[in-house]
């Protein structure tokens, strides 16, 4: 039995997914007329109390809408040092806008209004980049699946209205956060400008993230996506994933928490293993021995038939997904302490 916990993004659809995919009606979305892309998107800016959403390939391609239609060039944008949207997006936000970062050194990676509102370029400063956005991630990948105290949201989004800033959330993991939290995709869409949020990875589709905001921006966005070459055909197929994942698989994510913390309470039991970031949600990061390379390591476990990803100087990454289930769970704590 391979166990593959590199990423959420390596589930396959369910039946019943499959079954509403093959079922759905289509027609051509660049033109605007596909039902069930439209029906999507209808469905995620009605959950979150937004104006439009926007369908797109990836959350790599919603967070560069995001930041295209936030910001001009010679702008800045206002991020944790391990954002996504920094890190791994191949550099989209010097080469697709034009603008730079104020790379902010957060907890876990999530920064606090205070040292926002010291990031902020003094107003008429001719030598300083013009800061335009302000954008968070959560939960944070880099931070194991950490998540933000709404409260602390609140406040950043003050010092954003005061100094007239937009306000991004990367959420490709939001509805890991929201389980956790209790809170509602509402609060969230009270507060942020624009939201990204990723349907391929805890939710369980094949393919898909949404870009959501006001009808403007989403207008904007979509010429854009056009620009980018993100316009779809019959894209319906994937759309009925989507609204499949809302309906049935927010509330399961728990389950993937659970085990994420089981498979935390394994590796204690590794002598190799000298820290465990707090798991949170459903990403386990753990740092291995000095004299251990992450690239050896994550070798032997892939030998065992255990697969995972490196993730800095020392780190080897876990994530549980919808198709990691107990008999799984149950395999790996025999192939870990054997």
């Amino acid at each position: 039995m391979t166990i593959d916990l590199r990423s959420d993004t390596v589930t396959r659809p369910t039946k019943e997914m499959q079954e509403a995919m093959w079922a759905a009606p289509v027609g051509d979305d660049v033109m605007g007329d596909d039902p069930t892309v439209n029906a999507l998107q209808e469905k995620a800016a009605a959950l979150f109390g937004m104006e439009a959403a926007l369908f797109c390939p990836s959350g790599t391609m919603t967070n560069q809408l995001a930041i295209r239609v936030h910001t001009q060039p010679g702008s800045d944008v206002i991020c944790d040092k391990n954002s996504h949207i920094y890190l791994y997006e191949g550099g989209g936000i010097m080469l697709n806008s034009f603008s730079s970062v104020k790379l902010l050194d957060g907890d876990r990676g999530r920064i606090n209004a205070s040292q926002v509102a010291d990031a902020v370029s003094p107003e008429g400063d001719i030598h300083a980049t013009v800061s335009r956005m302000v954008s968070l991630e959560n939960t944070m990948n880099k931070g194991g699946g950490s998540y933000y105290d709404f409260n602390e949201i609140r406040k950043i989004s003050t010092v954003c209205d005061q100094n007239k800033l937009a306000f991004h959330l990367d959420g490709a993991r939001l509805f890991n956060a929201l389980v956790e939290t209790g809170e509602s995709a509402k609060q969230y869409g009270e507060v942020f400008d624009s939201i990204s949020i990723c349907l391929s990875k805890g939710l369980g589709c094949p393919v898909g993230s949404l870009l959501l905001g006001t009808q403007e921006l989403i207008t904007k966005a979509r010429r854009f996506r056009k620009v980018m070459g993100g316009g779809w055909r019959q894209a319906g197929f994937l759309a009925a994933a989507g609204i499949y994942a809302l309906d049935n698989h927010i509330q399961r994510l728990k389950e993937d928490h659970n085990r994420a913390r089981t498979i935390g309470e394994i590796f204690l039991q590794k002598s190799e293993v000298e820290e465990i970031y707090p798991v949170d949600t459903n990403i386990v990061i753990i740092r291995i021995a000095h004299e251990i390379s992450a690239q050896d390591y994550v070798r032997k476990l892939s030998e065992s038939g255990i697969l995972a990803v490196t993730f800095g100087k020392n780190l080897v990454r876990f994530v549980t997904h919808h198709d990691f289930n107990d008999d799984h769970l149950e395999e790996l704590r025999k192939k870990l302490l054997k």
